[in-house]
């Protein structure tokens, strides 16, 4: 479902279908994720004034702060209001203002006040309701109020360097963006090169819809772990897959840990948390780099449809993907095929470079995602539940595939693909029977 128009590009679109894009698509639907989260942040605005929230008030003061930041300091100001789980909370809250039902407080408004304070060296003070005694601030850290902190407290921001000094009537934390310290725990940052680096969001709440498969909070052992995986995933990324890593440079900047499943690896993204990318424990550097090349065509499919509509409303069809073990709406359906159209392009790529057994997995990985994708492609054309441009988006990713699979696979890795396709469908039929 679209969320709101926004003109792309010329060409955009047609790139995005190829699967590709590059660098310049993702910064365009990046620019209009920013608006979707401006137009969220003033309607819960809006919402509290007329519903008569009691920290309407509070709400307004703060967005007025925002808009002031973002003015003086739009790249600073930018990175709070563009961080995912920044706008995850404006989308919850807006949605429970609209129902009434009081699960969220608008006047959390004011945290995003201080963490954009904090990142454009503002001076300022914020009255900020507290529930319990942490305040997340999003794209920083977790702030713990001292105990003598009321249900409102006023937070007076003393900017200092790279982090400030926050005053909370005679106490004062210091909320550094890199180390923790007393009453604050600070948002690590995992270093890609000297431009870019990765958030781990391991501590807001709002950082992933589902709260049950949220990871804990990374251990420095663990974090080395991570970062020594990215730093495999991303020289294999920059030197065999270069579009795909300044895709991910342009549209990913949080990486949430999440629960490993009884087998495998999970990954996942949401278009709550647009810019997130959720993951379990990383094994290596290759498995890192294809984790990349799937979830940002999620990430862009995802931002995508916010803007353009591709898919009719949801009329009750399930069909059989061969990466899912249950049947998929054809909303699903489309997200999966093109999450596997990067998977296959990353394995026909990569097969270039493996050796022995890796070489042969890699030839297994290529020859059966291209037809799996191929196959769904055939079942969203025939589902007639795409829109015209939906239609058209399809038709591309199809000819894609079909030049992918016009190429040559070794034998015995086609038959293994093969078996493992036919595995997976015995095991859906029986399970969906």
């Amino acid at each position: 479902m679209r969320l709101f128009a926004r003109p792309l590009p010329d060409g955009t679109l047609a790139e995005l279908a190829a699967g590709g894009g590059g660098a310049a698509a993702v910064h365009a639907l990046r620019a209009a994720q920013r608006v979707k989260h401006m137009l969220l942040l003033r309607g819960v605005v809006e919402e509290a004034a007329e519903t008569g929230h009691p920290h309407a008030a509070l709400t307004a003061d703060a967005y007025g702060l925002l808009t002031e930041m973002e003015g003086r300091a739009p790249q600073e100001a930018g990175r709070v209001l563009t961080h995912p789980a920044a706008g995850a909370w404006a989308w919850r809250t807006y949605r429970s203002l609209r129902r009434g039902d009081g699960a969220e407080d608008p006047g959390r408004m004011g945290a995003l006040a201080v963490a954009a304070a904090v990142g454009s060296r503002t001076a300022c003070e914020v009255r900020l309701p507290v529930a319990g005694r942490s305040v997340m601030l999003p794209s920083l850290g977790l702030l713990t109020l001292p105990a003598e902190a009321g249900p409102v407290a006023d937070v007076v921001v003393r900017p200092d360097g790279l982090g400030a000094d926050l005053g909370i009537g005679p106490f004062t934390v210091r909320a550094d963006p890199f180390l923790d310290g007393p009453g604050w725990q600070a948002l690590h940052r995992l270093p890609v090169t000297p431009d870019f680096s990765l958030v781990v969001d391991d501590l807001d709440p709002y950082r992933w819809a589902d709260t049950g498969a949220v990871g804990t909070r990374l251990s420095p052992e663990r974090r080395r772990w991570w970062e020594s995986c990215l730093r495999d995933a991303w020289r294999i990324l920059t030197a065999h897959h270069p579009a795909v890593a300044e895709e991910v440079a342009a549209g990913i900047t949080v990486l949430t840990p999440i629960r490993a499943p009884e087998s495998g690896q999970n990954s996942a993204t949401s278009r709550e948390t647009f810019g997130t990318m959720a993951l379990s424990e990383p094994r290596h550097g290759l498995g890192f780099a294809e984790t990349f090349a799937h979830e940002v065509q999620h990430a862009k499919l995802t931002a995508l449809t916010d803007v353009v509509d591709l898919t009719l409303p949801d009329d009750g069809q399930r069909h059989y993907a061969p990466w899912r073990p249950d049947p998929r709406p054809v909303y699903g359906l489309l997200q999966g095929a093109y999450a596997y159209l990067g998977v296959t392009e990353f394995w026909r790529r990569q097969r270039r470079f493996e050796t022995g057994e890796t070489a042969f997995r890699a030839q297994v990985e290529f020859a059966r995602w291209r037809e799996g994708a191929y196959l769904v492609t055939g079942t969203l054309e025939g589902s007639g539940c795409l829109t015209e441009q939906g239609r058209e988006f399809v038709a591309v990713m199809r000819a894609a595939l079909e030049r992918a699979l016009a190429e040559p696979v070794d034998a015995a890795a086609q038959a293994q693909a093969r078996r493992e396709a036919d595995r997976h469908r015995q095991e859906w039929a029986r399970r969906n029977a």
